[in-house]
């Protein structure tokens, strides 16, 4: 496993991202990913998320996985006013998200791209196209608690719904879903709260395994 500047990791109970300070790449390449062990995350409503077991580990007798999504997870951004004053707004809600998840998959068809509406994060089935710079996005996270680098995000597509304008994005930072395993071997993802409390642990193991 080798380390990079940053990672994202999604928390349980929300969509919104927490940026570790100790991040991770894939230890696999594509093949090799197709024969590593995988898991499947459900959420309250019942959608899935098919993951790879990217690294597993043991702190204070509990056994936690690191989770890497089979497909590429996407955001949704609707763009507001005009001008200097236009800001992407990043789509949350589920109400909307499924009023326009069908001209949304419409959308990416075009680009040979799945759009699933899977747990915890949307994501796309398909091979993605190289990064542009003339097409990438940074996204500014705002947190009270900690210092948070931007986000980059690559643009898959625009499209419109009822006149309001969208656009869809990739991360280019790898999202990671971080698990504790039930004595049933099922995963349960921890609240950001739960996260924040494993994290140095979960860092100081982690690099010392790369050492």
């Amino acid at each position: 496993m080798s380390l990079k500047n940053q990672a994202i990791f999604a928390s349980a109970d929300s969509k919104i991202v927490l940026i570790s300070s100790a991040m991770f790449s894939s230890p696999f390449s594509e093949n090799e990913n197709q024969n590593a062990g995988s898991i499947t995350l459900t959420d309250d409503k019942g959608r899935t998320l098919d993951c790879y077991v990217e690294h597993s580990l043991s702190v204070d007798e509990q056994e936690y996985v690191l989770l890497l999504p089979v497909d590429s997870p996407v955001e949704i951004f609707a763009w507001q006013g005009e001008g200097e004053e236009e800001e992407a707004v990043l789509v949350e809600d589920d109400d909307t998200i499924d009023e326009i998840f069908a001209t949304a998959q419409a959308v990416l068809a075009e680009h040979n791209l799945f759009l699933k509406n899977t747990a915890y994060a949307l994501t796309v089935a398909g091979e993605l196209p190289e990064a542009d710079e003339s097409e990438l996005f940074t996204l500014e996270i705002e947190d009270e608690e900690n210092s948070l680098e931007p986000e980059q995000l690559q643009l898959l597509a625009y499209f419109y719904h009822e006149e309001q304008e969208y656009a869809i994005y990739t991360p280019l930072d790898p999202l990671l879903f971080f698990a504790r395993t039930l004595p049933s071997g099922k995963p349960q993802l921890l609240s950001p709260e739960e996260f924040r409390k494993v994290q140095p642990l979960l860092e100081e193991q982690l690099f010392n395994e790369v050492e």
